[in-house]
């Protein structure tokens, strides 16, 4: 793994009881990012948290605030989540009818820009907004629970994206969300990946700088 991979922790692997204190706990960990998986049983099946969440976490961390937008419609929420605190906002092609619009808008509050595929939705729906993106994050599970298996079949996938971001000369990252452990981690890295979202790999294990650790150095 190159130093300049990071490692974003999934706050929905976290003791939601706790989240201030499981926040603080990944950062002084070692955590690059703290994501934040914003589920509205409707893009899909299960609900997390809103913009209230995201606001009375962000005393707690100096570390920007990675916030994933699964709802549907996400335009009427993103200034909401930009106000709350987060620091990336990404949402999905599918959760709005103007995806270049949004995407403009995430900007235009000046936050960092991302968008997400999930494991059926094609490399092709993205290409023309790359100008717009700081982030492209690859689901290599299907959104809506933690704790799934990695889908192996997206490695293709997150190659062709490292293609396309090289090709194109902006400075995009490259996320992986899904799956990902110390075992998994090393596969995303050699197709192109640098950023790696980690939930139950990190919070489901009892020492988080050494789970952190331990995908830092997955060979």
């Amino acid at each position: 793994m190159t130093s300049n991979t990071l490692i974003a922790p999934s706050l929905l692997a976290a003791d939601f009881a706790r989240l201030g204190e499981e926040a603080r706990a990944v950062e002084t960990a070692g955590a690059d990012w703290l994501h934040l998986d914003v589920m509205d049983g409707h893009f899909v099946p299960n609900i997390t948290f809103g913009p209230l969440v995201v606001k009375a976490l962000r005393p707690h961390t100096k570390l920007p605030l990675d916030v994933h937008l699964m709802i549907a419609p996400c335009d009427p929420y993103i200034d909401a989540f930009a106000e709350a605190g987060a620091d990336h906002i990404s949402i999905h092609p599918e959760s709005g009818p103007n995806m270049h619009r949004s995407l403009q808008r995430i900007r235009a509050l000046g936050k960092k820009s991302g968008v997400v595929l999930n494991p059926a939705t094609p490399v092709e729906s993205i290409l023309w907004v790359l100008d717009l993106v700081d982030i492209i994050m690859v689901m290599t599970v299907n959104p809506g629970f933690g704790g799934q298996a990695f889908i192996a079949s997206q490695l293709p996938k997150i190659a062709l994206l490292r293609q396309a971001i090289d090709a194109s000369g902006h400075d995009i990252r490259l996320q992986i969300d899904g799956g990902v452990t110390a075992q998994t981690a090393r596969s995303c890295l050699d197709a192109g990946a640098d950023v790696l979202v980690a939930g139950s790999a990190v919070y489901g294990k009892p020492d988080y700088a050494a789970a952190i650790a331990a995908i830092r150095t997955a060979s």
